[in-house]
């Protein structure tokens, strides 16, 4: 008997519906993206993922960045690995009461180990995390991405549109206060509204810096660019974080320090985000 293989428009149509069957048991997904690297972005995903679950939603994270996946890193789960169950879908890793996270560096053998893959192969594996991992039911699914406007983000928002054309996600934009990260930032809005993403805001990380010895504000990569963006672009403004000592110790250590730290500064002004982020949607 010969057995008829899949053709690809068949293969591409049962992918299609699998994701689609995955995304009705997720409420929200947030993209996080910023216009440029060194802004912060991941931390803000990581503690925005951390602050939904103390809240007592559930919460799952995908790593969308691909060639820099330090989520699990800052969340403490670096060296673990994803497994696979009976049905043949991935398992995210628990990293704590109501919060999983799927990431590429989670599959490798050790963390020095570079990915070297072009567009084709990226927006697979993105539609396998998206439709291939158990995440079960979802408050917030949130998606750290990569710097800039290429194939992840565009990736994740195609095939999210494919699956369900109800689903529609929200982006937030991390960027600082420097003119050049600005500029960069404006065009992750522009992006964001070319996909028809429900933007949520602007968020500007390493904001003011409080000296420990006298409490004077030092304004070390200028301050307010953020807000004045949001303004200009008609976009909301979801707070300032202001550069804290804290957070890099605690981001080195793989405690976000929304679980750890919340009476910090920064533990502080990301709360108020969050309470906007949680009134928004």
């Amino acid at each position: 008997m010969k057995i008829r293989e899949k053709t690809p428009q068949k293969q591409h149509a049962q992918e299609i519906e699998a994701l689609s069957r995955r995304l009705e048991g997720i409420r929200h997904i947030v993209m996080v993206m910023s216009g440029k690297g060194g802004v912060g972005k991941t931390t803000v995903a990581a503690n925005l993922s951390a602050a939904l679950a103390r809240e007592g939603y559930s919460v799952g994270i995908l790593d969308g960045d691909i060639h820099g996946p330090n989520i699990p890193k800052i969340l403490g789960v670096e060296g673990r690995t994803l497994s696979g169950n009976a049905e043949g879908d991935i398992v995210p890793v628990e990293v704590a009461k109501n919060l999983r996270l799927a990431s590429v560096g989670n599959l490798l053998e050790n963390q020095d180990q570079p990915v070297v893959w072009r567009g084709p192969m990226k927006h697979s594996m993105l539609r396998h995390f998206l439709g291939g991992v158990a995440w079960g039911e979802l408050d917030f699914l949130v998606v750290d991405l990569p710097p800039g406007t290429g194939d992840e983000p565009l990736s994740i928002a195609q095939l999210i549109r494919e699956a369900s054309v109800d689903k529609v996600p929200y982006a937030i934009v991390v960027t600082t206060p420097q003119d050049i990260a600005l500029l960069d930032s404006r065009k992750s809005v522009e992006f964001a509204r070319t996909l028809d993403l429900r933007l949520l805001g602007i968020i500007e990380n390493m904001s003011t810096f409080s000296c420990p010895h006298c409490g004077h504000a030092i304004d070390l990569f200028k301050v307010g660019g953020g807000e004045r963006a949001a303004r200009d672009l008609g976009v909301p403004f979801l707070g300032a974080i202001p550069i804290d000592p804290t957070v890099v110790r605690d981001t080195d250590d793989g405690r976000p320090f929304m679980f750890h730290n919340m009476s910090s500064a920064a533990g502080m002004a990301f709360g108020r985000i969050v309470e906007k982020v949680l009134a928004a949607v």
